[in-house]
């Protein structure tokens, strides 16, 4: 790559010029969350250079900028570590949001990874000339022969189009910003979606004497967390193994119903597929109940049909029931954004 003029060294690995352009050794990895941190550290090893690309100002963005604050993690931590380094010994099963991102941060330090921050990605392009990438940011082209990509499923918050929802002169939330349920103290929320984020962020909202009204559109898997003191995932991971995807499926609910119940009984329908095949088939992850079923059951966290509309302070469902609400909370989840930058 001739062309390079008045090329002065830059970030050891990585040349740039006046025009902008650096050409980076090694493969640009857009996104430091997990996935690009364990794929800067594997490349690492092998004596690989590679630049991450992060459109935010930290590392694990997801994690630090748009997570409730009594969020731990789902699964055991021994799911959730990341190559060639574990989480610390003393670390609980269930690791807290802040210990996840202080072992995010003792992982990038401990591999010496310095991601280039504020840096999004406008379009990343091959260039079958050169036979190179092309990767535009706000701010300069970077040029490398591998492109990886790491910005997850959950790039986006997900926002749907519900008809009324602009004239409604409560608060309207995406749970990427919902951080607790102090603000909402003594009110009637209306939570869009009964995923492990809505089900979690109505059993937060309990505790500040708030009345959720979770909207169950669709069928839903519900698993409890533990199943004989045991993770259900970790249960499932091992089954799987040894044993049809089907069967498991059909233990793993069995043990559901046997330690929750008939979750038909309260308004949360189960999908035929059972949750293994439905997470494969469809991407859609089963709710690991980690409380908000014993405060469905109890009446505390009501459980209503779809919404038919929003009104100025109410919603109508499409039972035909009617009611006021003081704000609306989404958790409706989050979309990748690759389709709209990856050529």
């Amino acid at each position: 790559m001739g062309s390079y003029k008045g090329e002065e060294q830059h970030h050891h690995h990585h040349h740039r010029n006046e025009s902008n352009c650096v050409l980076v050794h090694g493969p640009i990895i857009v996104g430091a969350g997990p996935s690009g941190l364990a794929t800067s550290a594997c490349l690492k090893q092998q004596s690989v250079p590679s630049l991450i690309l992060e459109k935010s100002d930290c590392i694990a963005s997801l994690w630090q900028h748009r997570t409730y604050d009594r969020l731990k993690l789902h699964l055991p931590k021994q799911f959730c570590e990341l190559p060639l380094l574990g989480f610390p010994h003393n670390f609980p099963k269930y690791p807290t949001k802040h210990q996840f991102i202080s072992y995010m941060e003792t992982y990038a330090s401990h591999f010496s990874i310095k991601p280039r921050f504020n840096q999004a990605v406008i379009k990343a392009e091959f260039d079958h000339v050169l036979g190179f990438w092309r990767v535009k940011t706000q701010d300069f082209e970077y040029i490398s022969r591998w492109l990886i990509v790491a910005t997850g499923e959950n790039a986006e918050p997900v926002i749907p189009d519900i008809p009324g929802i602009d004239r409604f002169k409560g608060r309207v939330v995406h749970t990427s910003l919902y951080k607790s349920g102090s603000v909402f103290k003594n009110q009637r929320v209306l939570v869009i979606g009964c995923g492990n984020s809505g089900m979690e962020v109505c059993l937060d909202l309990c505790r500040f004497n708030v009345i959720p009204h979770m909207v169950v559109r669709n069928t839903v898997h519900v698993l409890p967390r533990e199943m004989f003191g045991f993770s259900t995932f970790g249960i499932a991971m091992a089954l799987v193994k040894w044993f049809p995807l089907k069967l498991v499926d059909k233990l793993l609910l069995l043990l559901a119903n046997f330690t929750l119940g008939n979750t038909d009984q309260i308004g949360l329908r189960r999908p035929k597929t059972g949750p293994i095949e439905l997470k494969n088939v469809t991407g859609k992850t089963p709710v690991l109940d980690v409380g908000a079923l014993s405060q469905i059951k109890s009446g505390k966290i009501k459980v209503v049909e779809g919404v038919k509309e929003v009104t100025i302070n109410g919603a109508k469902f499409v039972d035909g029931q009617e009611k006021e609400i003081d704000s609306i909370i989404l958790a409706t989840g989050y979309k990748s954004n690759v389709p709209t930058w990856l050529k």
